[in-house]
């Protein structure tokens, strides 16, 4: 197998945007074409200048406080005390939630203690708090407080697991407890994380693999047959291998099934402790999917808030987590560019993600842990049946 995990693509310019030259495979890594603007965040600080050669000792010596971006509407609150207070309260509460120590401001006096202590803040939150996004100070029904956003980077990559290996491995007498033990993982991302599967009329990959499978058979070439006979594979194998990763008894013998394993070989001790982590995670989080931390209201039709056009703009999670048929082949290139073709007219990335309020209420036990485990768990996964 050559391809693990593949990049979606990214965009740095418009939606209307040329696409870039197609970068080359490198090592086990598809990257993509281009990348689509919501993929990458923009990190960009102020930039740091130094003082002229010529210039003096004593202007060196000199410290200048951060420039106040919002100096107008800043200025413009009314009740500078009561907002001064807010902010430290506010400050305060975030300061103990993230077990970190802001630097004292209150001295520089206003507006350049709120300024500095936004910029002392961020530096602290990037540095320590993992996932951590962005913080936002807001002002809510003559409150203010802070707003802080934590989000999981999935990478712009395709975590598309391949099936058909799990099939290969499955018929060879030699690895059968190995087998077993991936059916099992597989299982709980079918039936726990809700990983849709290719097979299933509802999945975006269904779709996909329809309309591909149109093109090529109406299309008729010299690679025709080929083309036939990947993609009756990919529907037979998907079908049987459904049924495999559906039974109920890959969830309830799986503990049974890791404590009977005895590994011979690097693979099977790969496949040992995946599955080791695979259950440990799910005893964690016995209910967890990886749609948990995303907004469910725009994918929501019944709901009020319901965005139409979210699908059509969006790379939705549904789209880029999924099972596949394989990660090799005529068919799977013609996915893949297919996907990655797609992929460049959407604006933004589904990613989990989860905001804080530190407006002196009680602040949300949310957390993306689970999302730290699982991703990595899937990308485990792929490289071991990419082994295969």
């Amino acid at each position: 197998m050559n391809a693990t995990k593949n990049h979606i693509g990214k965009n740095t310019a418009t939606r209307t945007a040329k696409t870039k030259t197609t970068a080359q495979a490198v090592g086990r890594v598809r990257p993509s074409d281009a990348k689509t603007k919501g993929c990458e965040r923009n990190t960009e600080r102020q930039n740091e200048s130094s003082a002229n050669s010529h210039a003096t000792h004593a202007f060196l010596k000199c410290s200048f406080l951060p420039k106040l971006k919002d100096t107008q509407s800043v200025q413009a609150w009314k009740e500078t005390d009561h907002m001064e207070r807010d902010f430290y309260q506010s400050l305060s509460q975030l300061a103990e939630h993230y077990g970190i120590k802001p630097t004292p401001s209150k001295h520089l006096g206003f507006p350049y203690n709120i300024a500095f202590a936004l910029e002392d803040i961020k530096k602290q939150l990037k540095t320590k708090i993992k996932n951590w996004d962005k913080i936002r100070l807001v002002q809510d029904k003559k409150k203010t407080y802070f707003l802080s956003e934590e989000k999981y980077n999935t990478g712009a990559t395709l975590y598309y697991i391949p099936i058909v290996p799990l099939y290969r491995l499955s018929k060879n007498p030699n690895y059968k407890q190995a087998s077993q033990l991936l059916q099992s993982v597989c299982s709980c991302l079918y039936h726990i994380a809700d990983v849709p599967y290719y097979r299933q009329q509802d999945s975006y990959l269904y779709w996909m693999y329809e309309m591909i499978s149109e093109w090529l058979i109406n299309d008729e070439n010299e690679d025709t047959p080929e083309y036939s006979r990947e993609i009756k594979q990919s529907e037979w194998i998907g079908d049987y291998m459904e049924q495999k990763i559906y039974n109920p008894h890959n969830l309830a013998r799986f503990k049974e099934r890791i404590n009977r394993f005895e590994n011979r070989d690097s693979f099977e001790t790969d496949c040992l402790l995946l599955a080791c982590d695979t259950l440990a995670l799910y005893e964690m989080f016995p209910d967890a999917t990886i749609y948990r931390n995303i907004q469910q209201d725009k994918r929501n039709k019944d709901n009020d808030d319901y965005d139409e056009d979210y699908h059509e703009r969006t790379i939705t999670m549904d789209k880029y987590v999924s099972f596949c048929a394989d990660d090799k082949g005529i068919l799977f290139q013609n996915l893949f560019d297919s996907v990655n073709a797609e992929f460049q007219e959407c604006m933004e990335v589904e990613e989990p993600f989860i905001e804080k309020r530190f407006d002196g209420a009680n602040i949300s036990n949310n957390s993306l842990d689970f999302e730290n485990c699982i991703f990595p768990l899937i990308e485990r996964l792929i490289d071991i049946l990419n082994s295969i």
